[in-house]
């Protein structure tokens, strides 16, 4: 097949330093879901708890993303894949959920919405800037850079709905940004599908290759 080997390579993730990023990521994202989820149950707040769940996907999705650096482009690909496929099972989650709520909603306490989300904020842009420089790597990587910087917008919007929590005394605000990040979550699984599948379809061309 002409030119069926010639294809611009991708950083794949090996390399010390990402590694011990990778580590360091994971451990924050795993803190944090502790803190939000109870938080979000606490102050009966659903972007809280979506933003959570998002923690807690992230936590085992870099998991699985340092266990795979160094294995071959067509396993790399395929948990790719399986990751943006459980982001957008995530996203549907999130959507049915806030929409449930739509009908059985209580007001949330801002005071616990805002505050959380500040030190998620702060976590979260801890990630990105430690991971800015590998955001363009394969699907595998790039899918670590799109979850955290993500989570950044997430924390953003979070607390923009305590402040209308705040400002209405409805949980409506509440609801309309877990809807949101159910929508940011489609949007990222897309991507990771889509580059996964191209990665897919360069690993067959590279073993008719070989």
């Amino acid at each position: 097949m002409a030119g069926c080997c010639d294809h611009k390579a991708d950083f794949t993730g090996i390399d010390p330093v990402y590694k011990r990023i990778l580590i360091a990521v994971i451990v924050i994202n795993a803190v944090m879901f502790l803190v939000e989820m109870f938080a979000g149950v606490k102050s009966n707040s659903q972007a809280l708890q979506a933003d959570a769940l998002d923690f807690l996907g992230d936590t085992l999705t870099y998991g699985i993303s340092l266990w795979v650096i160094g294995k071959s482009l067509s396993l790399r690909s395929n948990i790719a894949l399986i990751k943006g496929v459980s982001l957008l099972l995530m996203a549907i989650y999130v959507l049915a959920s806030t929409f449930y709520k739509l009908w059985f909603s209580v007001t949330p306490d801002a005071s616990i919405m805002g505050s959380i989300a500040i030190l998620a904020f702060a976590a979260n842009v801890l990630s990105v800037l430690l991971l800015m420089k590998y955001k363009d790597g394969d699907a595998n990587v790039r899918s670590v850079w799109l979850c955290s910087r993500n989570d950044a917008i997430g924390n953003l919007v979070v607390l923009l709905a305590a402040s209308g929590v705040w400002v209405t005394d409805s949980a409506l605000p509440d609801l309309i940004v877990a809807a949101f990040l159910a929508t940011l979550f489609l949007s990222s699984a897309k991507q990771i599908i889509q580059q996964a599948r191209q990665e897919k379809k360069q690993a067959l061309e590279n073993d008719s290759c070989s």
